[in-house]
């Protein structure tokens, strides 16, 4: 399993638009659990003055981590494996 980071742009998004997108990867993350795809919403960050919004996911490919985002509908621009250096 690796980390991948998807990066979004949601400018303008309220506060609770926020939560109801970190709602829907959880849920959708579920969903595909349930189904027999290994893939976790691990926690997220946004930046309020730029709408800047970066979500951590763990899976076996990046592919399903877009399809996930797919799925709940969620805007991206990127999806790409990261290192997460967590102490």
């Amino acid at each position: 399993m690796a980390t991948y980071l998807v990066d979004r742009d949601l400018a303008g998004i309220s506060m609770d638009g926020l939560a109801a997108a970190q709602q829907a990867a959880i849920s959708t993350s579920a969903n595909f659990r349930e189904a027999g795809t290994d893939v976790t919403y691990l926690h997220s960050v946004f930046e309020p003055a730029s709408g800047h919004c970066m979500c951590f996911f763990e899976a076996g490919d990046a592919d399903t981590v877009a399809r996930v985002n797919d799925e709940a509908q969620l805007p991206y621009q990127r999806v790409a494996e990261v290192l997460d250096l967590n102490p």
